[in-house]
């Protein structure tokens, strides 16, 4: 097994645009001219406070068999309205499901809360979305780090955002014989980060004086009360991208594996104040075992959040993992 790029998959194309002052923005996936008649794809949702669009589409008791793009942004609610735009950019492009007088893109969309990142007034809208889609169509551009969806990501926010750290987006693939399966991250957790293989924690809530880490169940454990508001909300967001050929059953089973994933890197996870969603789609034909792509999967997913912990750079007054390094031993503990 040798690790490949996510974008050498498929028929599929990542296109991404940011506010950069904002601190937002969107990703788009989406089937390139080898695969006009769409994807399959399957979803579960495991956070309490998802923010979503058409992803009932995906349940598998309805009639659509094939959607034409996963829309990953930010702007909570608000920034739902991103998903006008790629619809657009497609319909121009005569991809859609043939309703006889057009063709009407079939779009899900999942954001994140980044409200309390940058400026809250400024959300994807229909342009952002429409730009993101024809970089997808066009020019692919994505990149790991502070770009698309995870331009405002954070995480460990228990203690409010003055506590918390930047993240982004991240991903990482493999190549298994002729098996391709990769997994896009936008990581905006509630809880903290680690690394799966050693357990240590590498991002998340920080301490009092903030040049180090500490526990978010720790601080949890401290404090039994309910806490009403845990800060409107958070959500890490997750597409599986794989060439096997699976139905759209198969792949809502193989993203409830996936959760698996989440569940090594992040903790707490799904918790009523995260909307934690992953997406798993299907862009080929080969033949392979649904439980071996499902445990892939949460492979996958761990490392993409590792990756984009590592990608990801100061911004907004929230340091990175790389910028707490230097920090003294005892305040990582």
């Amino acid at each position: 097994m040798k690790e490949i790029s996510i974008m050498d998959i498929g028929p599929v194309g990542i296109g991404q645009i940011e506010n950069r002052e904002a601190g937002t923005g969107c990703t788009v996936i989406l089937c390139t001219d080898g695969m006009p008649e769409g994807m399959r794809a399957g979803l579960d949702v495991r956070g309490g406070g998802p923010a979503s669009r058409d992803t009932q589409l995906l349940n598998p008791l309805m009639a659509a068999e094939r959607i034409h793009a996963v829309l990953l942004s930010g702007g909570s609610a608000f920034g739902l309205g991103a998903a006008n735009g790629v619809m657009k950019y497609l319909e121009e492009k005569d991809i859609g499901f043939d309703v006889g007088v057009t063709k009407v893109p079939l779009v899900v969309q999942s954001d994140i809360f980044d409200l309390t990142v940058g400026d809250p007034s400024v959300r994807p809208d229909a342009e952002m979305g429409y730009a993101a889609a024809r970089a997808a169509m066009e020019a692919p551009n994505y990149r790991d780090g502070n770009f698309g969806a995870g331009c405002g990501a954070t995480v460990g926010k228990i203690a409010g955002m003055e506590s918390c750290m930047k993240t982004g987006i991240g991903s990482y693939a493999v190549e298994l014989g002729e098996l391709k399966l990769g997994a896009i991250v936008v990581l905006n957790a509630l809880g903290d980060i680690f690394d799966p293989d050693t357990g240590e924690q590498i991002a998340g809530l920080r301490t009092e004086a903030g040049t180090g880490r500490r526990s978010t169940m720790e601080y949890m454990k401290e404090r039994t009360k309910p806490v009403e508001n845990k800060f409107a909300g958070n959500t890490t967001l997750a597409l599986v991208l794989t060439n096997a050929d699976f139905s759209k059953a198969q792949l809502c089973k193989i993203a409830g594996m996936a959760h698996n994933g989440y569940a090594r890197s992040i903790r707490p996870v799904h918790t009523s104040a995260d909307g934690d969603s992953i997406y798993a789609v299907s862009v080929g034909n080969v033949r392979a075992d649904m439980d071996l792509a499902g445990s892939l999967a949460a492979e996958v997913i761990s490392r993409a959040i590792l990756r984009a912990v590592e990608s990801a750079e100061g911004a907004y007054g929230y340091p990175s993992a790389g910028d707490l390094k230097s920090a003294p031993k005892s305040e990582t503990e």
